[in-house]
């Protein structure tokens, strides 16, 4: 008579999963947050510096796109669903400064860079809140802080005096 082996859907602790479901969650929605508005703000930046910020803004958006699917991929391999809907997005991320219409260069990325501030502080809160849980998990945020980071040097570079 053989003996029925099961499996755990994941090898990490109950505190892990919770942790950077906890921690990650905001990141995943500020950087879907990011990939919509950067969008939007690709589609309606005019002024001098056009093409640069037109393509950077490219660049920003597959990045947070990238990002996203990074840390909400980590949250579904550790067994727990991750809501990135866009209705949740809307209802828990903080709006956009990025406006309707369209906008001068330099004030876009302003606007932009403030978006990705505020995704820097849930970062900055995940690689905080994982260290003791799941380094792993910690890893990803690093990973996404440094990206960000990177990212939002370049737009800053664009309206640096």
């Amino acid at each position: 008579m053989s003996k029925i082996q099961t499996v755990s859907q994941t090898a990490s602790n109950a505190d892990a999963v919770t942790s950077t479901a906890q921690f990650l969650s905001p990141v995943v929605l500020g950087l879907q947050a990011l990939t919509i508005n950067g969008k939007q703000a690709h589609w309606h930046v005019r002024g001098a510096n056009f093409i640069g910020v037109h393509e950077l803004l490219d660049t920003v958006v597959a990045h947070a796109g990238e990002w996203a699917d990074l840390a909400a991929e980590r949250i579904v391999a550790l067994g727990l669903p991750i809501d990135a809907r866009l209705a949740t997005v809307a209802a828990k991320v903080p709006a956009t400064s990025v406006p309707a219409g369209f906008v001068t260069s330099d004030a876009v990325v302003r606007d932009v860079i403030t978006d990705i501030d505020a995704i820097l502080a849930d970062v900055k809160a995940a690689i905080d809140g994982l260290d003791e849980f799941d380094q792993s998990s910690q890893d990803i945020a690093i990973e996404i802080m440094r990206g960000l980071e990177k990212d939002r040097w370049f737009l800053f570079a664009h309206v640096a005096e």
